[in-house]
């Protein structure tokens, strides 16, 4: 059962960054249109589940990267991240 667990993991969470670099993607789409837009906080909500996807989207898109907020806090999602995986390999 643990083994499962441990192998669906990785899936879940590469589901969790695309979906979150999907959303960037859309929402800077609909900003050229002027339609109606993902709210902030979803997006940061979305980023600290999905933190990877959600800095590479805004790095291919161009989305949110003058804004403070997400400028400091994305990449601080990733580090936590990054930090976590570290920590449990140990």
């Amino acid at each position: 059962m643990a083994e499962s667990v441990y192998l669906l993991f990785p899936i879940i969470y590469a589901v969790f960054n695309a979906a979150s670099f999907a959303l960037y993607g859309m929402d800077k789409f609909k900003a050229k249109r002027e339609d109606w837009r993902v709210s902030e906080q979803n997006l940061l909500i979305v980023s600290l589940f999905g933190p990877i996807g959600a800095w590479l989207g805004m790095q291919y898109f161009r989305h949110k990267t003058r804004k403070p907020m997400f400028k400091y806090l994305v990449p601080a999602f990733v580090g936590v991240h990054v930090l976590l995986v570290l920590w449990s390999s140990l």
